[in-house]
């Protein structure tokens, strides 16, 4: 993603290439999504351990529900981001 990033800053002619790779590549939007969803999960952990500490969820119960929330939300993200990526 990295290299993509490159070249489409390069010229316009490279951000026709990416773009047009990004649409039509299953294998480039495979990992587009793989690093989105990486991204959202990462985003809805760090939101529960903010939560924590400040003091929240901290028990074994509530930190329990609040792990189950995180992977339920990030799901629910990870396939929402599916849908618009693919």
């Amino acid at each position: 993603m990295l290299f993509a990033f490159d070249l489409s800053l390069e010229s316009q002619q490279g951000f026709d290439a990416v773009a047009d790779m990004l649409h039509n590549s299953f294998f480039a939007k495979l990992i587009a999504w793989g690093l989105v969803s990486a991204l959202l999960y990462h985003l809805f952990a760090g939101v529960k351990h903010l939560v924590m500490d400040c003091g929240y969820c901290e028990e074994l119960e509530t930190g329990r529900l609040a792990a189950k929330v995180t992977l339920i939300a990030g799901a629910v993200a990870i396939v929402l981001s599916g849908v618009w990526i693919w």
